[in-house]
C-alpha cells in the first residue's frame, strides 16, 4: 500500500486510509477521543501531525503500520562511498544464514583484533554521520563477525569476544536502520544482536542491546513495550551501580533516556520526569560528557533529551526556550545534528520558520546525509513547503534532500 501514498502528505494519508476503512471523520475522531473538526484540520494539513504518540493512535485505529502513515523510509542515495548497493545489501547480510553451513568456515580464521578495529571504525563513521560509508562497510562486517563466532571453539574466551563483536555490529545496524526508517530490518538486527549479546555474557553489552531493541520498538510505535523493556533492562544492571565504572553509568543512563522518551510518547509525564531525574543523577556521577561504549552519555545528552521529551509531550515553548541554549560542541556530530533537528522542529511548531531554517541549514553543513535521511528533518521541510509562500532556501533545501510535497512535487 505504501507505494500508492508516497507523494501524499501525512494528513492526506490519514484521509486515504480512513476512506479505505469506510470510516467517517466523526467515527475516527471519536475512536481517538478527538473532535471531527480536529481530524478535518489534520487531513487538510492545517495543523501539524508530528507527535509519534498521536500518529501511533491513528495508525492503530486505522489498522495500518506506523510507517504507512509516516511514509518512510526515504530512498538511500548512491554515492562514491556507498556504491550501488545500499539497504538491500544490509538486508542480504542480515538474512544470510550460510555461516551455519559446514563449508562456510573453510577460509582463514578471523583475526578478532582486526575485526575489533573495523567495528570501532564503523561506529566512528556513524557518530560522524557518514551514512554512505556505513552503508558500504556494514554488510561485510555483519557477515564477518557472524562467521567469526562460528569459527571459535565453544567455551573459550575467543568465542565470547566474537559474540561481543557481533553484538556491537548488530547494535550499530539497528541504530542506523532505525534512523533510515527501515523499522522491520532494524527489528531483525536488534533481535539477532540481543541473542549475540547474551551469548557474550557481557552485562554491559546486554544492556546496550536492550537499548537498541527499545529504540527499535519506539520506531514502530510500540511505546509501552519499549518503556517496559527499558525499565527492566535498567533494573537488570542496577546492582552494578554500587561501585560503577564509567561504562556502567553510561549504559545505565542511556537506558533511562530511552525510558524517558517512551514515557513521553505514552503521555506519562510523571514517569518521563522520573526517568529524566534518574538519568541526570547518573550523568552527575559521571562528572562530564563522555562516549563510553559509543553512548555519548553525560549531562549534555540528558539536556538534549529534555528537549526531545518536551516536544513529545507537546511542551513546545519549553523546547524552544531550552533547545538553542544547549552547547553540544563537545558531543559527536550525530548527537549535535540530532539535537539541531529537534530544535528546528520546535521552532517550526512555534511558527519561527526563519530560525527553523537557520538551524536546519547549519545542521546540513555539519552532516548533510543525516539531515537528508532523518524522518524529522524531512517532515519539517515538508511542513514549510506547504506554506503559501515557502522561502526560496526551503525549496532549495528540499531539492537537495529529495523531499516532495503536493505544492512542490519536484522540489521546485
Amino acid at each position: 500500500m505504501r507505494g500508492m501514498t508516497d507523494d501524499m502528505t501525512i494528513g492526506e494519508r490519514v484521509a486515504f486510509y480512513r476512506k479505505r476503512r469506510g470510516l467517517s471523520q466523526e467515527v475516527l475522531a471519536g475512536l481517538l477521543g478527538r473532535t471531527a473538526d480536529w481530524l478535518r484540520k489534520i487531513e487538510h494539513d492545517r495543523i501539524p501531525l508530528d507527535r509519534l504518540s498521536v500518529i501511533r493512535l491513528l495508525a492503530s485505529a486505522l489498522d495500518v503500520s506506523l510507517g504507512d502513515l509516516i511514509g518512510e523510509p526515504a530512498l538511500m542515495g548512491w554515492t562514491e562511498d556507498s556504491g550501488r548497493h545500499t539497504v538491500p545489501a544490509l538486508r542480504a547480510a542480515l538474512m544470510d544464514h550460510r555461516q551455519f553451513l559446514p563449508d562456510a568456515h573453510s577460509n582463514e580464521p578471523a583475526r578478532l583484533d582486526l575485526l575489533e578495529r573495523e567495528v570501532a571504525a564503523c561506529w566512528e563513521d556513524y557518530q560522524r554521520s557518514r551514512y554512505s560509508r556505513i552503508t558500504n562497510r556494514l554488510p561485510p562486517l555483519i557477515t564477518q563477525t557472524q562467521v567469526a563466532v562460528h569459527q571459535q571453539h565453544t567455551g573459550t574466551t575467543s568465542v565470547l569476544h566474537a559474540h561481543r563483536l557481533c553484538a556491537s555490529v548488530l547494535h550499530l545496524a539497528t541504530t542506523f536502520l532505525t534512523k533510515l526508517g527501515e523499522a522491520d530490518l532494524a527489528s531483525i538486527a536488534a533481535t539477532k544482536g540481543l541473542a549475540a549479546a547474551h551469548a557474550s555474557g557481557n552485562e554491559l553489552m546486554i544492556g546496550s542491546l536492550y537499548r537498541s531493541v527499545a529504540h527499535a520498538l519506539l520506531s514502530i510505535g510500540e511505546h509501552q513495550q519499549s518503556l517496559s523493556l527499558a525499565r527492566a533492562a535498567a533494573d537488570r544492571i542496577q546492582p552494578g551501580l554500587r561501585d560503577p565504572s564509567p561504562e556502567y553509568l553510561s549504559v545505565y543512563g542511556t537506558l533511562l533516556l530511552v525510558g524517558a522518551v517512551a514515557s513521553s510518547r505514552t503521555e506519562n509525564r510523571q514517569d518521563a520526569a522520573e526517568f529524566m531525574t534518574e538519568a541526570e543523577d547518573s550523568a552527575r556521577r559521571l562528572c562530564g560528557d563522555y562516549n563510553h561504549l559509543w553512548t555519548a552519555f553525560g549531562p549534555t545528552n540528558v539536556a538534549i533529551h529534555r528537549v526531545h521529551t518536551a516536544m513529545e509531550l507537546g511542551d513546545v515553548q519549553a523546547a524552544v526556550d531550552l533547545g538553542p541554549r544547549i552547547d553540544t560542541r563537545g558531543l559527536p556530530t550525530e548527537r549535535r545534528v540530532r539535537h539541531a533537528i529537534e530544535t528546528a522542529r520546535a521552532f517550526a511548531r512555534w511558527n519561527r520558520i526563519d530560525e527553523a531554517l537557520d538551524t536546519l541549514l547549519a545542521a546540513e553543513a555539519q552532516a548533510s546525509e543525516q539531515v537528508r535521511y532523518h524522518r524529522l528533518s524531512r517532515g519539517i521541510v515538508r511542513e514549510i513547503l506547504r506554506r503559501r509562500r515557502p522561502p526560496t532556501r526551503a525549496v532549495e533545501l528540499a531539492q537537495r534532500m529529495g523531499v516532495h510535497s503536493a505544492a512542490h512535487p519536484s522540489g521546485t
